[in-house]
Parts: C-alpha cells; structure tokens; sequence
C-alpha cells in the first residue's frame, strides 16, 4: 500500500446521450408544460434522477468496472482504440470529472496534460498561467520561480510569455502546457494524445523529457496510438477495450495482442463511419481504390493508391481541412497529408455533399500491411473528428525485387533516380 501510486477500484462512468427531438409545439403545450414542470422536477428529486434525465433516450458507459493498481515509478502505457476510455479516464485520475460508480485514489501530486492548454486561462500571460497552475499543484512561489526559467526554454516561448495565452498558436499552446505539466515536479505524470499535433522534434523532446521524469522514480502515464513510443517509454500497460480493461501487463506483450486484434477489427476497401450528429463537417466514408476507380485492398508497390473520403458540410461558415495519417502495422506514424495542401482545394467550402481523394504515390510503401486515419478540424482553431483505425490495406511485393535475397527495407521505400556509368551494358 505504501509504494501504490494510483488505486482504481470498479471505476465507471456513464453518460446520458441523444437528448429525444421535439416536435411542432403549440402555445397550449408551452402553458402546459410550463405549469407541470415544478410537479415534474420533485417526482424526479423523489426518484434521485436529474430533472430531465427521463427525455435522454440512450445511456452511455464510457467506463464500466474498471480496477488496477500503479506503483510509484512505474510508466504505464494505455492503449486502445478511439472510444475505449482512455480520455474518460484519465479524466477521473486527474480529478477533472467524478465517477458515477466506483473511486479512484491518488497518492501524490498529479500534473496532467489532456490536451492543448488544458488548465490555461485565456486571459492570462504565459508567465502568469505558469504560476497558476504551480499554485493548482500545491507548489510554493519559490518552487515555481526554481523552475521558470527551465519551462520557458523548453516551450521555446520567451518572446511570449508575457502575452496571453489565447493568442498563442495551437503548437505554442501545447509547447507551454507539456513544460508546465513536466517540470513542476509532478510526482504522477498524466499525458493523453496530445503530441500527434507536435512536430517530429517536440515529441522526440517531449518523449526525452518523460524518459527522464520516469528515470526519476515518478509515475507516468501515457495514452498514444503510437505503440513505437509507447514501446520505448513505457514498461507496463493497459489495455481498454469498449469501457472495460481487456488486458494488462508486460507492455510489448500486450501491444502484440492489441495489434493483432486492429488486424481483425480494420476495414478492408471501404470503410463507414459514424459521426457525430451535430458535427459542421464531417467524413462519412474512406475507399481505397486503384487509379482506374476499382474499390481493392491489395496493391503492388509500383501502383498509385487512391483514397476517397466523401462527406457533407453542414455549416459552410468556417475553413475546413482533412487530414490522412498513415501508419505501419506496429502503429508507428509514418507521414501525415492535408487535403489542402493541395491548390485544388479551397478550406472554405460550400454547403452539401462533397467528395475528396488523396493519391498515395507508386514505390512509396515496402511490402506490409497499413492503417489509415482521418482527421477533421476546423482550420486554426479546433478538431471535429479523428478516426484510427479506419482502413487497412496491403502493399505487396513485385516479382523481380521478391529475387533480391535483401528485398526493400525501411519505413518507406521511394523509387529513386539511379544512373550506371562505366563498363556496365
């Protein structure tokens, strides 16, 4: 009991959704209901309901008897699929929501980075959130200006730091958040996705930095779709599957098993998604094709693969983008594209259906099996979907190259320009 970190016993989490649509509704329905409603509300205080909570039509458990226990100085990896519980619960842990059944207990000081600028005040400086938050972790004013001069060098927002926060960019906002979560001497260490909107250099920055807080003897916590990094960093793990822990222990292990069931899981040539009904724009369907429009699941390296994503803008008030990630088969991000980096594409775009395809280029990919992820946002200011895993595809290898006993190696294997000069025929 002395050495636990964090204690989770039956931990669940239910959310009432899908609030019941209202019909036509006349003067007399207003006046009725109007004059019923204080009889309503006590029957629903008598039942220990929420006023209301009998229109929602659809309940929702986010977590559901979800027990482990972490020890001081452990590292632990948490992994799953988008809408396993991974967020909700590191939302309990970090005190931000309660549990509707069960508890969770802290022993120490917990710095959380759940996702950009989390636990920043808009309307306050760089320099003043950073004391803000020291303060929040139960830090003295001499703790914090120890560490200031540290935090500032690592965000890389001196000329900042005395401006509000709310006009920092997104890659600002989470540089300065991560510093702050890092180095004010947290002894639990909770860190969601956030570093897949980083560049490649912050998250091996961030990645060193965490290796180094665990190196310390404190306790992390770390949820990514990256296994290569969860690999490196982490040493045990959970595994949530649905609200409920499918799987816990030695973490390659159980990145093996959790893999191995995306590879039964993944759509194969096309793949439905179900967004969110209130969403201003969305994707509703990922194809892979061929150049020729011919929906498959298998190419050769030497051929283009197309991916048509086709969706609706629902609001056309705002510049929209779409991004594609693709991943190898250990989950490891091997490029990221936008749909506007495109010139034939305008981010402001009109109400109604649309359709967009993305052409991967031939001699790009060795012979695997990948995964592909889609990213809706609104441009500059917020995400709206992301999916992973959401297609999988094969690329296979040529006959003349399968001869070559050393084959292609490598994450990504481009068609380079050779040229023989000499006595070679």
């Amino acid at each position: 009991m002395g050495n636990l970190a964090l204690r989770v016993e039956g931990l669940s989490k239910l959310y009432r959704i899908a609030g019941r649509a209202n019909s036509y509704r006349t003067l007399r329905d207003s006046l009725t209901d109007a004059m019923t409603a204080p009889f309503k509300r006590a029957r629903s205080l008598i039942r220990g309901e929420a006023y209301g909570a009998s229109g929602l039509q659809e309940e929702i458990w986010a977590l559901k008897d979800v027990s482990f226990e972490v020890e001081h100085g452990e590292v632990v990896g948490i992994i799953g699929r988008n809408g396993a519980g991974k967020s909700t619960l590191l939302k309990i842990l970090s005190r931000i929501t309660d549990p509707t059944e069960g508890y969770a207990e802290v022993y120490g000081r917990v710095g959380s980075l759940l996702e950009v600028g989390t636990g920043f005040h808009p309307e306050l400086t760089g320099r003043e959130n950073i004391y803000l938050n020291g303060a929040i972790l139960g830090m003295s004013r001499a703790e914090i200006d120890r560490k200031f001069d540290e935090i500032v060098d690592f965000a890389e927002i001196e000329k900042f730091i005395d401006t509000p926060v709310k006009h920092y960019s997104s890659g600002m906002g989470l540089r300065l958040g991560f510093a702050v979560a890092a180095h004010l001497e947290p002894e639990i260490l909770i860190v969601d996705e956030v570093l897949a909107v980083g560049d490649a250099e912050f998250q091996k920055k961030c990645l060193g930095k965490m290796s180094d807080v665990a190196g310390e003897g404190r306790t992390v916590l770390f949820v990514s779709h990256n296994m290569a990094a969860v690999a490196t960093l982490c040493t045990e793990g959970l595994w949530l599957h649905d609200g409920k822990v499918c799987a816990s222990g030695e973490i390659n292990d159980l990145i093996h098993k959790y893999l191995g069931s995306l590879a039964n899981s993944a759509a194969y040539g096309v793949a439905d998604l179900q967004p969110e009904p209130d969403l201003p724009f969305f994707v509703k369907t990922v194809t892979t094709m061929d150049v020729e429009q011919n929906v498959k699941n298998v190419f050769s390296r030497s051929e283009p693969i197309v991916l048509r994503m086709s969706g609706e803008v629902r609001d056309a008030s705002n510049e929209y983008v779409i991004a594609l990630d693709v991943y190898n088969y250990e989950g490891v991000l091997l490029f990221r594209t936008h749909d506007i980096e495109s010139s034939a594409v305008n981010p402001r775009r009109v109400q109604g259906a649309f359709e967009v395809t993305c052409t991967l280029p031939s001699n790009l990919l060795p012979a695997s099996t990948y995964r592909i992820g889609v990213i809706t946002a609104i441009l500059g200011k917020k995400e709206l979907q992301r999916h992973y895993p959401v297609l999988q595809f094969d690329v296979v290898q040529e006959e003349a190259l399968a001869r070559v006993f050393f084959g292609t190696r490598g994450l990504l294997t481009p068609s380079c320009a050779w040229r023989i000069a000499g006595n070679a025929h």
